[in-house]
């Protein structure tokens, strides 16, 4: 017997499906078993893949670790061991920028099996009780804010993909270049903008991740609306939790969409494992659109293939979680993913968290983001 053993996240969707395909993959080839542990979605963001890929066989990581897996060859490049068919049949069936998200140096690091970007959920049944409707504009959105019903992400890592959302959507992309974050004239534009809305929500939510807001919306009546946060189909799903979420684009700012900051998770393969061969057919397997159409999705999981994504029968299954969200995801702003962004990541949201929760002078906050960003560059020439 070949035991694989595989680390994933804290949650039904990142759990699940794994567990459920490596059932399946064993009854298929039963000389394998694989094996899963979870830590949290904190530890997920936060922990080096190369420690992890030194205990483990496969690996779901978040697609920022991308440059810095790939430079340490911690992990694996896939598409040197997967088909060329398979290879341009996950390039064609991107979700949004999923699929390039886990592409460093020309080479595939992982298989985008799971896709996500900030989306906006709403309760229903609390809106219609107090005759009101899902916002449709920024203006909306604050206007519902102001009567006590909005929530969202507020940990450091939320605030700050947030905080590109809120660049993007002004029309400026962050990281165009080696020098600054963002211009001055957007960067304050922003922070801005961005407490404006946070001044109207409860505190509570600064220590919310996106779990933890989703479940505080299903299972109290305190939360009628969150505006974005990154999206999990699983409360859009009848009997998953005590009241039902459904799922829609971002509010519109200036006349367009807001742009948020993809997420999702990819699926490598730990470059130290002594049973490679084995762990690229479960990579294969899971990543495949049958599988990922149906087994994956079927047991929690939020796939990372297109054709999941359009299916009826999946939409169905969700109140139309895929189909109302895909926009989103096809528009979301790709974060950099060098190896010493990460540092960056870890650094900065505490400080666009802080200016939001206490105030402070945009300037010195836009100055501090461009410090941490300097010696994230001087990181990656190590």
């Amino acid at each position: 017997m070949i035991k694989l053993k595989g680390i994933t996240w804290n949650h039904t969707r990142g759990l699940l499906p794994m567990v459920a395909t490596s059932q399946r993959f064993t009854e298929l080839h039963p000389e394998i078993e694989i094996s899963w542990e979870k830590r949290s979605l904190q530890e997920f963001a936060d922990a080096s893949i190369e420690d992890l890929a030194k205990r483990f066989d496969l690996l779901v990581i978040d697609h920022p670790w991308t440059g810095f897996g790939a430079q340490t060859k911690a992990i694996l490049p896939l598409s040197d061991y997967l088909s060329n068919e398979y290879i341009k049949d996950q390039e064609h069936n991107t979700v949004g920028k999923s699929y390039g998200s886990y592409v460093f140096h020309h080479k595939l690091w992982a298989l985008p099996i799971d896709a996500a970007t900030p989306v906006a959920s709403a309760r229903l049944d609390l809106l219609e009780k107090n005759n009101l409707e899902v916002p449709a504009t920024y203006q909306d959105l604050l206007e519902l804010a102001k009567k006590g019903l909005v929530a969202f992400a507020g940990i450091p890592v939320d605030v700050l993909m947030s905080f590109y959302m809120y660049c993007c959507s002004l029309g400026e992309a962050p990281f165009l270049s080696e020098e600054k974050v963002i211009s001055e004239i957007t960067g304050k534009k922003a922070l801005l903008m961005f407490r404006e809305l946070a001044q109207l929500i409860d505190p509570v939510n600064f220590n919310r991740n996106p779990i933890q807001v989703y479940e505080a919306m299903v299972n109290t009546d305190e939360i009628a609306y969150c505006p974005f946060a990154y999206g999990y189909s699983n409360y859009s799903r009848a009997g998953y939790s005590k009241n039902l979420l459904h799922f829609f684009d971002l509010v519109s700012l200036d006349d367009k969409p807001m742009i948020s900051s993809l997420g999702g998770t990819g699926l490598a393969v730990s470059s130290f494992s002594e049973h490679i061969g084995e762990a690229i057919r479960y990579a294969d397997f899971t990543g495949s659109s049958e599988i990922q159409q149906n087994l994956y999705t079927d047991n929690g999981g939020q796939p990372g293939h297109l054709e999941a994504w359009k299916s009826d029968r999946l939409n169905e299954l969700t109140h139309d979680y895929f189909k109302n969200t895909l926009p989103a995801l096809q528009r979301a702003f790709l974060r950099p993913r060098y190896y010493g962004h990460m540092y960056f990541q870890d650094h900065a949201g505490d400080v666009v968290r802080n200016y939001l929760m206490y105030g402070g002078d945009e300037d010195k906050v836009l100055e501090e983001l461009n410090a941490l960003y300097a010696e994230s560059l001087k990181i990656q020439t190590i």
